[in-house]
């Protein structure tokens, strides 16, 4: 390893970092209402009004992470905790078991409920977080009671919000690769901050990774599918259950480093590297570089429109399991990957001259426009998060 080369990428991630807080702070907390705006421009200025409920969690979750990794920060826990309020205040149908909205108004008004339950994640993880750092225990009560309430939602509960399925359950239902994956992650955090429920979280984290193995790595077809029947059976016979994102296939590999170190599992780290090789080597774009958004386990025209897009989280993704890749393996090949996408990063996504990455690239590599730092889907969360894992490690491995 050459020690330079990672110092130097380290103090580019440092300022980075720092960028990327300010410019949300500056920008995206809103002081009237409470909570955060995600839809900013490139100069941060703000487009549309509407909030994502799942910003509201994700953006509460990292200012809370930033107090834990490196020390509290009154400015970090208040807008930790903005968002927290307003979700506490607006974001929950309380008509409707407690369900939260997909999205809201300025003000908190209800705009949209969604089936599925990431907004509940994301609730669940940012009032975890906060509590770990300033022990306020309604928060943790909080996140206990969400964490259960998608535990169940997705293990037979009738949906109180009423919706039904997405598809004619008599006709074809199935499992989604989302679901325990993020779930495991929640789980990691409930873990670190709530020592008198580790049997819990030790047997939920444990399911969630049979699952994904069990029903969603397919070794015969080289991938990761999003979506199968409820045996697991792969589905190729229409574009659904053919889909493979590369991105959220190498966002599960930490998920599952995490997991194998926390456990002591070394199997496990060798059967998540195989799954970051397929999706880096089915989804890196040989001509232009960058990761593609989607691509068909068969090689088939895959259905959605931005499916050879260049998007700003799936890049996120690698530089966290590359780097923890080769913290856990040695393999130089991990820390190749890390700096080929850092390069990429640096000179397609970053902005320097207003900070903040763009959010979606061209295949080409050229933002789109209007270019945007923000979205319902891309707020303080996938950036931050990488920058600040990624910085850590970094130390660590400087420090050996």
């Amino acid at each position: 390893m050459d020690k330079q080369k990672l110092e130097n990428a380290r103090g580019w991630i440092q300022s980075e970092l720092k960028d990327c807080i300010d410019f949300w702070l500056k920008n995206g907390m809103d002081l009237v209402n409470g909570g955060v705006y995600t839809c900013l421009d490139r100069k941060g200025e703000i487009y549309s009004t509407d909030k994502s409920v799942w910003m509201q969690g994700r953006c509460g979750w990292i200012f809370a992470y930033l107090c834990h990794v490196y020390g509290t920060r009154e400015e970090w826990l208040r807008a930790s905790k903005s968002c927290l309020d307003f979700m506490e205040a607006h974001c929950i149908n309380r008509a409707a078991g407690n369900r939260m909205y997909f999205t809201v108004t300025a003000e908190g008004a209800p705009l949209r409920q969604r089936r599925y339950c990431f907004s509940e994640a994301f609730y669940a993880m940012a009032n975890a977080e906060y509590y770990g750092v300033t022990g306020e225990r309604e928060h943790l009560e909080r996140a206990r009671r969400a964490y259960d309430l998608y535990w169940d939602l997705n293990h037979g509960m009738p949906d109180p919000t009423g919706l039904g399925p997405k598809t004619e359950p008599a006709t074809r239902t199935g499992r989604a690769f989302g679901i325990p994956m993020i779930y495991l992650n929640v789980t990691a955090v409930m873990q670190r901050v709530d020592p008198e429920n580790a049997a819990l979280y030790a047997e939920r984290a444990a399911a969630c990774v049979d699952e994904i193995f069990r029903y969603h790595v397919h070794p015969e077809l080289k991938c990761v599918l999003e979506n199968v029947a409820v045996d697991g059976t792969a589905r190729l016979y229409y574009t659904e259950g053919r889909t493979v994102n590369p991105g959220h296939d190498i966002e599960g590999v930490w998920f599952l480093l995490e997991y194998a170190r926390r456990t002591g599992n070394a199997e496990l780290v060798a059967r998540a590297e195989e799954i970051f090789r397929w999706a880096i080597t089915a989804g890196w774009d040989k001509e232009y570089g960058g990761l593609l958004y989607f691509v068909d386990a068969l090689g088939k025209p895959p259905e959605a429109y931005e499916h050879d897009m260049k998007l700003w989280w799936p890049h996120d993704e690698i530089l966290i399991s590359s780097l923890m890749l080769y913290r856990d393996t040695g393999k130089e090949e991990y820390l190749d990957w890390f700096y080929t996408t850092l390069d990429y990063c640096k000179a397609h996504f970053a902005d320097r001259e207003y900070g903040e990455w763009y959010g979606y690239l061209r295949r080409d590599g050229l933002p789109t426009e209007p270019s945007t730092k923000g979205s319902t889907f891309k707020g303080p969360f996938h950036l931050p998060r990488m920058l600040i894992m990624t910085d850590v490690m970094a130390g660590e491995l400087l420090s050996k």
